[in-house]
């Protein structure tokens, strides 16, 4: 008889929140640099700034609406994507196949987008969370709660197929080879993979997504952003690249090693 350990629907929800308190300032220093009107300060350039205008503490501003986007939008991807593939596993026919990882994933990424667009709105210019959503609600209504959903949404399904279908392929290969086992090496090799390809997946709808969010009406819509950003040349729809690279591949990286050890000390227990 051997023992294997499931992960449970709400694991990849808990490992998200884990990850995003760690990297939640690189985050912050990522939509500041993406908002700038032209380049005028670099990353670090952008982390000193905010810390000699508002402290350090400023790193961590907007930390509860971080959580509450991961609550929203990540448990629901995770609990979609792995409830399924799980089932589809019990089937006795081995792993599924790439392309249905990455459609799993997509329509996962897509729901969970859309499910977390009101925490990802109050992300800024909002006390925590919970004042966020309830003055937008109190205010605009529940439309502008969903603002921008289309993209968020969008942005979803590509980062969940770049980071859960990535890291489960990656996964497959590398134990596949015999060489490494089922260990924390082998999953800080296969999430630093998927991060790599959530970021170069995602970053032009990121970029498009944090102007239209912080519009203050200059743009009619997705397609008129789009339009005015390509006037500025392709390079722009990457800008921010590097450290939303430095962002994603870490957050990737402590999710999956969060899950991975939910998974393994507190999982539901498989024996065959």
């Amino acid at each position: 008889m051997t023992e294997k350990r499931m992960s449970r629907w709400y694991f990849g929800g808990l490992a998200s929140c884990g990850a995003a308190c760690c990297t939640h300032p690189l985050d912050l220093v990522k939509v500041h640099l993406q908002t700038q009107q032209e380049v005028k300060r670099r990353m670090v350039g952008m982390a000193v700034h905010v810390v000699r205008n508002d402290g350090v503490l400023a790193l961590y501003s907007g930390l509860s609406a971080s959580l509450c986007r991961q609550i929203t939008y990540s448990l629901t991807r995770f609990a979609i994507y792995e409830t399924v593939r799980d089932m589809m596993g019990n089937t006795g026919k081995g792993p599924m196949p790439f392309y249905q990882k990455v459609l799993l994933g997509a329509f996962g990424g897509f729901t969970g987008g859309f499910v977390g667009t009101p925490s990802d709105l109050v992300n800024v210019s909002y006390k925590h969370a919970v004042d966020g959503l309830y003055r937008v609600f109190r205010e605009e209504g529940v439309r502008r709660l969903f603002s921008g959903a289309s993209m968020a949404s969008g942005r979803g399904a590509l980062v969940t197929v770049g980071q859960l279908a990535c890291y489960d392929q990656a996964k497959q290969l590398v134990l596949g080879t015999g060489v490494m086992g089922d260990n924390i090496l082998t999953h800080f090799l296969s999430s630093f993979i998927a991060g790599g390809c959530a970021t170069f997946l995602c970053q032009p709808l990121d970029v498009l997504k944090t102007r239209l969010m912080n519009s203050k009406g200059e743009y009619t819509g997705v397609m008129h952003c789009l339009r005015e950003t390509a006037k500025l040349g392709p390079l722009a729809f990457y800008k921010g690249l590097v450290p939303a690279g430095i962002r994603l591949v870490p957050h990737t990286v402590l999710t999956f090693v969060f899950l991975e050890q939910l998974k393994k000390y507190f999982g539901i227990r498989i024996i065959s």
